[in-house]
């Protein structure tokens, strides 16, 4: 019965669907071919020529930047770069704190760690800032930056009251559940290894009724600077996350079963979306192992809920678990070890099903007010014990509010093994079912928490094995994406990389791709204080691109800067350029007496 009531609170209104500088050197976009998409090939063949972008012309990478701002950048990532520092930062600003006062503390922050990284206290002192970037080309992801300072045993404590369900705490139903969707003491403060991640605690449903209100705040600032901006939202602010870990152990299950009926149809190994199980041999094996009667699985696969191919695919098998299908009642899966049936989802409580159902409630009204206002809403990747339900959740809310145009985006983390059938599947869904595809392709805040985990308890490390294979997935996850971008207008996603090579990898590509600029199907995204030198020339040179803008109280967002020092530290050959830019930049400015000139 939980399940069930899962997914319709999402669907009242779902719709039913078909089953860097600007230097002078300028690169010509190729007309529009013969094969060239319906009222797109003649815009593109008058279309300006794309003015080529140069991440190392620093006269033009730091144009929206005085000469102190400059030198205040160099000194911050220069303390970023010293590890003695960084192993002590909490005890001396807790020193600094003490002798200096709060106010004068304050005030020091400014000048610095905050200052750089950090927009402002509140929705009205980020104003100059966000106007000063979008002048510039620049446009911004709010991010509300504002965590709890907990201590390690405070922070475990909480984790483990929200991620534990009423009937493991009785001790009825922890040994039905799959360990990697368990709650683990050793891993119970989720900040431990995470450095580019804010990071939320359960307290209670008021905490996550404030969260919301701060996130449509955060959509009203937005608003009021452009008619395009973004926010970004993480789904465990929202909601108890036990309901998160229970509803990607379901998905993930479902999906192992998919596998296991692939393998013994001999398909074993291939990717997703080309591994497709004969309908006739499938009723067959489930009928075997006494889910169903063979009357009542016939019923499952027909035309009207997998359409005339005969076969079944991964998309297919997924809407089987649907309320919209009988089979929503028989979720039961193999257990790969025993071989016995086991119910996919342990029952809630009453008080659990009204906790989902206020997640659910908070994602909608977030939702219907972005569209209201204009904004995009991100939802941030999690732990990959979240990762499966937060996925799935948002795609239910794309089904809903993509519609006409992409407003949702979906987080999608290049360093899993499964990040491109993962990919691959949300295009395919967004296809079949006619709404806008809305991506951010990210590689992951979360890599040494995820693999500590996985050797600890004891399940297959979800991550790729090297930085190398990260890379080649992000690559070949981005093209797959930017593919169906050149055949689909209104198909839009988000390089979020401070790489350069995949940057220029992404330009390329769309070059080659006929992908321009103007049409703002491409987004690149940086953190704000980071890669100035990509950022601001991609934006001068006409492409959609933004900074994710944190703000909040100086003492509420240290833990972020915290992570933003160690963050910085982790990208040393990144920050090493970044810095040498910076001080080129300098010295130029002195050699030709512009030290105090004025961004124009």
């Amino acid at each position: 019965m939980a399940l069930r009531r899962v997914l319709p609170v999402l669907r009242p209104y779902v719709p039913c669907f078909a089953p860097l500088s600007t230097a002078p050197a300028v690169r010509e976009q190729p007309a529009a071919g013969p094969g060239a998409l319906p009222g797109r090939g003649s815009a593109k063949a008058v279309r300006a020529p794309v003015p080529a972008v140069d991440f190392g012309n620093t006269q033009e990478a730091y144009r929206s930047r005085r000469t102190w701002e400059l030198a205040r950048s160099l000194l911050v990532l220069r303390l970023c770069a010293w590890p003695a520092l960084l192993a002590r930062h909490e005890q001396l600003l807790y020193v600094a704190r003490k002798l200096l006062g709060q106010r004068l503390f304050n005030k020091l922050m400014k000048m610095t760690f905050y200052g750089h990284f950090v927009a402002g206290e509140d929705q009205e002192s980020i104003q100059p800032l966000l106007r000063h970037n979008r002048a510039f080309g620049v446009g911004a992801i709010l991010d509300y930056g504002v965590e709890e300072d907990l201590s390690p045993e405070e922070a475990e404590h909480k984790e483990m009251e929200s991620c534990t369900s009423a009937a493991e705490r009785d001790g009825s139903g922890t040994n039905k559940r799959d360990k990697q969707y368990q709650a683990h003491r050793a891993f119970g403060d989720r900040r431990s290894g995470v450095i580019s991640a804010r990071t939320y605690f359960y307290a209670n449903e008021s905490k996550c009724d404030s969260h919301m209100e701060t996130f449509l705040r955060c959509i009203e600032a937005s608003g009021r600077v452009s008619d395009d901006g973004f926010i970004a939202i993480k789904l465990t602010a929202l909601g108890r996350p036990q309901f998160l870990l229970q509803f990607s152990e379901v998905l993930t299950k479902w999906r192992r079963f998919f596998h296991q009926m692939a393998a013994e149809q001999g398909q074993a190994g291939l990717a997703a979306m080309d591994t497709k199980l004969e309908v006739a041999a499938l009723q067959e094996s489930v009928a075997k192992m006494g889910i169903a009667s063979k009357a009542e699985i016939e019923d499952w696969f027909t035309a009207e809920t997998l359409g005339v191919s005969g076969t079944v695919d991964l998309l297919d098998w997924g809407s089987l678990i649907d309320s919209r299908t009988k089979l929503s009642k028989h979720l039961v899966v193999p257990n790969a070890q025993t071989g016995q049936l086991e119910p996919l989802l342990s029952r809630f409580t009453e008080e659990e099903e009204l906790q989902m159902t206020r997640m659910l409630q908070r994602m909608d009204v977030l939702a219907k007010k972005a569209t209201e206002v204009g904004v995009r809403l991100m939802v941030d990747a999690e732990q990959t014990y979240f990762q499966p339900a937060i996925s799935r959740l948002t795609l239910e809310m794309q089904r809903k509010f993509n519609v006409e145009k992409p407003l949702i985006f979906n987080t999608y983390q290049c360093y899993l093994k499964d990040a491109y059938d993962n990919v691959t599947l949300g295009v395919e869904l967004a296809r079949r079912e006619c709404w806008c595809f809305g991506a951010k392709l990210v590689r992951g805040a979360y890599l040494a928490q995820e693999r500590a985990r996985a050797a600890e308890i004891g399940y297959e490390d979800p991550i790729n094995p090297t930085y190398e294979a990260t890379n080649a997935m992000y690559h070949r996850c981005l093209d797959y994406v930017l593919e169906e971008l050149k055949h689909n207008a209104k198909a839009k996603v988000m390089v979020a990389s401070h790489n350069e090579d995949t940057v220029r990898f992404t330009l390329r590509r769309m070059e080659e791709l006929c992908l321009h600029p103007a049409d703002h199907q491409v987004y690149f995204g940086q953190l704000l204080g980071m890669c100035d030198q990509i950022s601001f020339p991609l934006g001068q040179a006409g492409y959609p691109v933004y900074k994710y803008v944190p703000y909040g109280p100086v003492m509420e967002v240290l833990p972020y800067l915290s992570r933003r020092a160690l963050e910085n530290s982790s990208l040393m050959k990144g920050a090493r350029r970044e810095r040498q830019l910076l001080w080129l930049e300098l010295l130029r400015r002195l050699r030709t007496g512009n030290l105090f000139r004025r961004p124009a």
